[in-house]
């Protein structure tokens, strides 16, 4: 299971603090001078700060970031926004002017797009522990019928992504003339 692709961030935690303390133990380095509540805080601190800089070692790293846009005419759409959930190397979002790209895979790829057209509705959740990592997963409901509903999983900073989302749907209904009516 490749982190972030099945692990929640909870779960990459929990593994960190985990191995620091079992590092610590081996180490031979002694904090019983300190008390449980500051041992823990000072675990806690060290495995999120690993987290974070793993990521960012993974962005860095990350295969393929700009092939995914290069089929794009830039005349017509621009891309607002390029991502990929937290500790993930397989899995890419891109927001475009007109569509939400989703790819997966490594050597494979698959792509999934869904028009802005067809994006019915926009929601987003964050755990406590997502909440600590400013990440958080995106509900896309939408009218293609091979994509009704999209998650996207593990977002750096969902409230940003969220909003430039949303921005982009409601510029290509403006676009394109479309409405919807809610029955109440």
């Amino acid at each position: 299971m490749t982190p972030g692709d099945g692990m929640a961030p909870s779960d990459v935690q929990s593994r960190l603090k985990a191995r620091i303390w079992q590092s610590v133990a081996q180490s031979g380095v002694d904090l019983s001078g300190l008390p449980p509540e500051a041992a823990d805080r000072l675990v806690s601190a060290i495995s999120d700060g690993m987290a974070t800089e793993f990521d960012a070692l993974m962005e860095a790293a990350s295969p393929g970031g700009d092939d995914d846009t290069a089929d794009l005419d830039p005349a017509k759409e621009r891309v607002l926004w390029q991502g990929r959930p937290f500790l993930s190397l397989l899995t890419r979002y891109t927001i475009t002017s007109q569509r939400l790209r989703i790819s997966h895979g490594l050597l494979t790829r698959v792509r999934s797009d869904i028009e802005h057209v067809r994006i019915q509705d926009l929601d987003q959740t964050q755990s406590i522990g997502e909440r600590m990592f400013n990440i958080g997963d995106i509900r896309v409901q939408s009218h293609d019928p091979d994509n009704a509903l999209v998650v996207l999983r593990n977002v750096t900073e969902p409230d940003n992504v969220m909003e430039i989302l949303r921005t982009a749907v409601l510029e290509a209904r403006k676009q394109f003339g479309l409405s919807y009516r809610e029955e109440m």
